[in-house]
């Protein structure tokens, strides 16, 4: 593949592997049909790890055997779910070539049985009676039926049938005909004379959808089964789906709703600009829908097109160009003028890698066969009776553009959708619909929200941007995210401020000059939006006045914010923290790689960003070097001649399994033959395989090679994967190599790119079941608002207009920050957030189990060497089950990091006075530490509180 399958997916791609090969093993004994039932959620990626099956099965793998002649039939409801999946596998699957993919098309398709070596795609509707895919004629000498009989007739021992359950777009009488189509194919029918299927692998977004495909049939039934837990902790979906509606009987004006969307589309413009100029990513462009009703007449909808596009223009302040703006109406493909604009029909399966797409416009098209990871907002004109649809074009919505979380900027892991139709209780049951379609639980949090509220509020380290004052003919700002709007890069848009606009360049040009520079004046800015967004909101007609008044109290707020916020540093302090190389850590409940595969990961990435030019190479030696001293340890042993004769008479006691789970040899001792040249290589590639397939043999051939003896290193290489000692010293060697390499270069993958830090945390974590990595503070974070929180402008994070943290804590937690803030050395603190991406975490072990705890408070203080010392706090009940544990962990976690300042536990006590006040037990002092770290009992802890503990100064 071309892509690197997250762990979650490698860990279901191996079980696929397994059930799919005891599946065929099955029914090659047994003749009894077998289904495998693949379930995982929206967002899992379900294709791809399908994708990455059909290549290994083609392709073979360090456990099985390769099948080219394995034939693939891929059967959904809908041809855009086909096209999409087709499409995946030509821009994915890297070993599969375009022409193994093939389209059953009605006009074209007639063949005896299906070829070796191809995928073909179906669906359900070409399958009806009064398809021609069904029938004879003149032109078709065989049905589809009499292909698939007669290739289960003479090819059922290579024949895979798969079924894509995954996406169900059809409602009532469609969907009920699609799943009796489909349960032909694993009971069989008598009627078009087809016996059942005999491997079936279901892919379905739940269990219980599947399983009902497979009721009632005597089916051999094998499971592998993806958890939203693992999809939501992959960073594969975004973390939010926020959904704003007019709160009770507010008036209904969907133009000011749409304004308001149109607002939040340039803040992620604003935002992804930023993020992907600052980290050098290209452009992620989001994308906004516009879901608009029917047509009724002769319109083509009842929604008021041209004023949709006016509005959003006006908001924004530019004029978008032909190809920006798409519809994908079912009942057209042709191009039609929406207020002067030609807007062209766009496939949905191909919207996501048009960049040059800025608003798709539908009605019910999109809801299956299309996935857009950079649908970023989205405005509905439905009503509250279309929940359906508006539920599974969420599913569809989830998606990261980057496929991963977003650390710098947490605003970028929302979708946001504006309803202005809908009410509480019809929110209610978009959210219920699409828990429904998409399998129950969706790994991703859905929250209601009024125009009149908020539900989250965007605090950042970055200080507020200063109001240029310059005229629309200035010098275009690279960073505004209007520039990328347009579709211009900020080079090209300094040299030539006039642009591309429709219609007459000169006067069009001036209007839209007019247009943007009294947007200045009425738009508030992307961050003054977040802060005034309720009032937006709920106006139900926006006035000039109102918001120049607005506006100007927003200056007045800014200048006083910048006569006193000189607090301190944020983006200092931030950078301080993120260079400090504090610990964090990352627990998993498998581990999901070995630390070869691992080790091989690391080394490759150490090399490609620099830090260690030399890493693979050394490692790539070093397995050469121990299969090498094999060898010569066998030669000085006299064994070597022997083994040889073995493996070229296919002797060799190790066992290489064929595609059904069997051994080629089914465990049995053949006469003697000399092996083919194919059978060396299949040796060969097998042992390649369990080295990692990194090419570890021919660096072997390179340094130890005979050219006397072109095929000896290939025996040399079988000789040491086939000894069981060998390998269980190569791991071992993988296991302490791996770990000194992420000891050694930890600290530097601070200084790279995001982009590389990602890759290097996924190996890391991959590595090891609780994995060491740089605890790093994002720029921008979100957190739940609270209308009854406390201001506090000494919170690291604040919000760029106030200078103010609106945080609500419980009494304990208040109380600890008002000790701290008395300090003379105190600067600033962060509340550590419970299971945020970016959150410190501390591993510890209760009851056998590994845990994670997150510590609530993280302090900043002076520091006369360092600037800056860094403390972690925790108050703690100590009723709670978790003390002991809790204690030990960060005991452990002040032994690995001596940098930190101060690492407490926090109780209620009395001083001498017999006043009550936080008592705190310190690890990151050794005699304390040391103590903690032996206490086998919370009576103990306890008596250490006792002993040991203080009271703040």
């Amino acid at each position: 593949m071309k892509v690197e399958l997250f762990p979650f997916q490698q860990r279901a791609l191996l079980n696929l592997r397994r059930q799919v090969a005891e599946a065929m093993g099955g029914y090659y004994r047994t003749h009894t049909p077998q289904v495998v039932s693949f379930t995982a959620p929206t967002g899992a990626g379900k294709t791809i790890v399908m994708a990455s099956l059909i290549e290994d099965i083609f392709f073979g793998d360090e456990n099985f055997a390769e099948q080219p002649e394995a034939i693939f039939v891929w059967l959904s409801d809908s041809p855009q779910l086909n096209e999409q999946s087709k499409l995946k596998f030509d821009v994915k699957a890297d070993r599969i070539q375009l022409g193994q993919c093939v389209t059953v098309s009605e006009d074209s398709f007639d063949k005896e049985s299906f070829e070796d070596g191809h995928i073909y795609f179906l669906n359900t509707q070409k399958l009806s009676v009064s398809s021609n895919l069904t029938k004879h004629s003149d032109g078709r000498m065989y049905t589809i039926w009499e292909t698939i009989a007669n290739t289960v007739d003479t090819k059922s021992d290579h024949l895979y049938f798969i079924i894509d359950e995954a996406h169900r777009g059809m409602q009532g009488q469609a969907a009920s005909k699609a799943t009796t189509i489909m349960q032909k194919f694993i009971k069989g029918s008598e009627e078009d004379k087809i016996p059942p299927m005999p491997v079936v692998i279901g892919m379905s977004a739940t269990m219980q959808r599947f399983n009902k495909l497979v009721e009632n049939t005597s089916s051999t039934v094998y499971k592998v089964v993806v958890t939203p837990d693992e999809v939501r902790a992959s960073g594969l979906l975004k973390d939010r789906i926020i959904i704003t509606y007019p709160e009770g009987k507010a008036a209904n004006n969907d133009m000011a709703i749409l304004q308001a969307a149109a607002d939040d589309w340039k803040d992620k413009w604003g935002h992804w600009a930023q993020y992907c100029q600052e980290q050098h990513y290209a452009y992620v462009n989001p994308i906004l829908i516009l879901q608009v009703q029917n047509g009724s007449g002769n319109k083509i909808s009842d929604t008021d097109l041209d004023e949709c596009l006016r509005k959003i223009e006006e908001r924004i302040g530019i004029t978008f160009q032909e190809g920006q703006i798409v519809h994908s109406f079912g009942q057209t493909q042709s191009s039609i003028m929406i207020n002067g604009l030609e807007v062209r029909y766009a496939e949905p399966s191909r919207i996501a890698d048009d960049k040059n797409i800025r608003i798709v416009l539908f009605k019910e098209n999109l809801s299956t066969g299309w996935d857009c990871p950079r649908a970023e907002t989205m405005m509905s004109f439905r009503h509250a009776n279309d929940a359906t649809y508006i539920a599974q074009l969420l599913g569809r919505m989830v998606r990261t553009p980057m496929q991963m979380h977003i650390q710098v900027d947490e605003t970028l892991n929302d979708v946001h959708l504006f309803l202005p139709y809908f009410n509480e209780d019809a929110v209610k049951k978009v959210v219920e619909e699409l828990q429904n379609s998409e399998g129950g639980e969706i790994p991703t949090d859905i929250y209601g929200e009024p125009t009149t509220g908020k539900k989250f509020d965007t605090l950042t380290v970055k200080k507020p941007a200063k109001k240029k004052g310059t005229s629309s003919a200035s010098v275009v700002d690279p960073d505004s995210p209007e520039i990328y709007l347009s579709g211009m890069e900020p080079e090209v848009a300094n040299k030539n401020t006039e642009g591309q606009n429709r219609g007459s360049a000169d006067s069009h040009q001036e209007k839209s000059n007019e247009i943007s520079s009294e947007n200045d004046k009425v738009a508030p800015s992307t961050s003054q939006q977040n802060k005034n967004q309720s009032e937006n909101y709920a106006s139900v007609s926006t006035n000039l006045t109102e918001h120049m008044v607005r506006e100007g109290e927003s200056e007045k707020k800014e200048n006083q914010m910048d006569e006193s916020d000189d607090l301190f540093d944020r983006e200092a302090i931030m950078k301080f923290i993120n260079d400090a190389g504090l610990l964090s850590y990352d627990v998993r409940s498998y581990q999901i790689s070995d630390y070869l595969k691992s080790l091989l990961k690391l080394a490759h990435l150490l090399t490609l960003s620099g830090l260690c030019r030399e890493a693979i190479k050394n490692v790539h030696e070093d397995i050469s070097k121990m299969i090498h001293a094999h060898v010569l340890d066998l030669e000085e042993k006299s064994q070597y001649d022997k083994l040889v004769l073995k493996v070229k008479q296919f002797k060799l006691a190790t066992q290489i399994f064929d595609a059904f789970g069997e051994s080629v040899d089914n465990y049995l001792i053949h006469d003697m033959f000399t092996t083919t040249d194919t059978d060396l290589e299949r040796q060969f590639r097998a042992a390649e395989a369990k080295l990692g397939n990194d090419g570890i043999g021919h660096v072997y051939a390179k340094m130890y090679g005979d050219i006397n003896d072109p095929a000896g290193y290939k025996i040399d290489v079988i000789l040491f994967v086939a000894d069981t000692e060998c390998m269980n010293q190569l791991h071992d060697y993988a296991r302490q190599r791996f770990h000194a390499l992420n000891d050694q270069y930890r600290r530097y993958i601070a200084t790279v790119p995001e982009k590389i830090r990602k890759q290097y945390n996924r190996i890391v974590s991959d590595g090891d079941k609780v994995s060491k990595h740089n605890f790093r503070l994002p720029e921008t974070i979100q957190i739940p608002h609270d209308d009854g929180g406390t201001s506090y402008r000494d919170h690291l994070f604040v919000d760029n207009q106030t200078g103010i943290a609106m945080l609500k804590l419980n009494g304990w937690e208040s109380g600890v920050i008002a000790e701290e803030e008395k300090r003379e050395d105190f600067v600033c603190w962060i509340r550590n957030p419970s299971r945020a991406a970016w959150a410190l975490c501390i591993p510890y072990e209760e009851d056998g189990d590994m845990k994670t705890a997150y510590p609530d408070f993280i302090i900043i203080r002076t520091d006369p060497i360092s600037g800056y010392v860094v403390d972690i706090l925790e108050p703690h009940n100590p009723d709670f089950k978790d003390n002991l544990g809790k204690a030990k962990g960060f005991a452990e976690y002040a032994r690995q990091n001596p940098g930190i300042g101060r690492i407490q536990l926090i109780r209620m006590g009395k001083d001498a006075a017999g006043n009550k006040r936080f008592k705190r037990l310190d690890m990151a002092k050794s005699a304390v530490r040391d103590k903690v770290l032996k206490a086998a009992t919370i009576e103990e802890l306890d008596h250490l509180f006792d002993a040991e503990g203080s009271f703040i100064k």
